[in-house]
């Protein structure tokens, strides 16, 4: 596990790196020290996946949208920015851990060739829980961006965390974003909840490329029939008031589940996100 970056204490909470082996704080930066100005890395379109709330399926829109990014014969990272519900590197049944040396944090790669970081591949357990207080959330958000080993990108792919916290704030601070996709649902809260997300970015001066609506219906396996369990959606309404495109429609289906719990997330089938990819490396 790198040096700078491991599960433990807040910083408010410790005295000196010495008497602190597990604290993941940069204590040198936060003594005063001024830190040596490090390269950007080489990252052609850099697309944060946000929502107003959680529980929208938001990691499994970013998972598959670096899949389908992939498929496209680019080279692609995903960095998973959900620090306190890192759920990306189960999806892709990851399990060896990252490693580091006195410069550089080295993601680990899928099987399908997605560089990938997250917090989880720093943690010994991966049902650790991460009790970590701002600063620190703030300070890994920047050592994943600025200390990662990513080497030259087509596109990465930023899961970020649900709401308008320090992290997401952070990464539009931080990370020089080509812009953000908004993942809803169709509920009736949905339009408060997108004018959120949207508000924030725009205060950030942060381009909002466009909206997805997972667990937009279901399709009958029998007649092909679509079913809106939770009602007709909103979507184009609500895109259309903030003038914003809607990316993709995804439906519920059990498969997807099964593909993240069981780590194999790359063989997923989405054609409507692949349309989506396309789109946002062009827009």
């Amino acid at each position: 596990m790198p040096e700078e970056v491991k599960s433990g204490c807040a910083p408010s909470e410790c005295g000196t790196k010495a008497a602190c082996e597990g604290c993941s704080f940069n204590h040198s930066a936060s003594a005063g020290q001024a830190a040596p100005e490090k390269p950007a890395p080489k990252v052609g379109k850099v697309i944060g996946v946000v929502s107003g709330k959680g529980g929208v399926g938001k990691s499994l829109v970013s998972g598959s949208l670096a899949v389908m990014l992939r498929r496209m014969g680019l080279s692609v990272g995903l960095m998973d920015a959900d620090i306190t519900g890192p759920s990306i590197p189960h999806m892709f049944g990851v399990r060896e851990k990252a490693y580091g040396d006195d410069t550089h944090i080295y993601p680990a790669v899928t099987a399908g060739g997605i560089r990938l970081m997250s917090t989880n591949l720093l943690l010994e357990e991966e049902d650790a829980p991460v009790v970590w207080r701002g600063p620190v959330l703030a300070g890994v958000i920047k050592q994943f961006w600025e200390d990662v080993a990513w080497g030259e990108l087509d596109a990465m792919v930023i899961d970020m965390p649900p709401g308008t916290g320090d992290v997401p704030l952070t990464v539009y601070q931080s990370i020089p974003l080509s812009g953000i996709v908004v993942v809803t649902t169709p509920q009736d809260l949905v339009s408060m909840i997108v004018r959120k997300a949207v508000h924030m970015a725009e205060l950030m001066k942060i381009p909002v490329l466009g909206l997805v609506e997972n667990m937009s219906y279901i399709q009958c396996p029998d007649c092909g029939r679509k079913i809106e369990p939770f009602g007709p959606s909103r979507i184009a309404e609500e895109a259309a008031k903030l003038g914003l495109p809607v990316l993709a429609q995804l439906p519920i289906d059990a498969s997807f589940a099964q593909l993240s719990d069981s780590g194999r997330i790359e063989e997923i089938d989405l054609p409507a996100l692949q349309e989506a990819a396309e789109y946002l490396m062009h827009c």
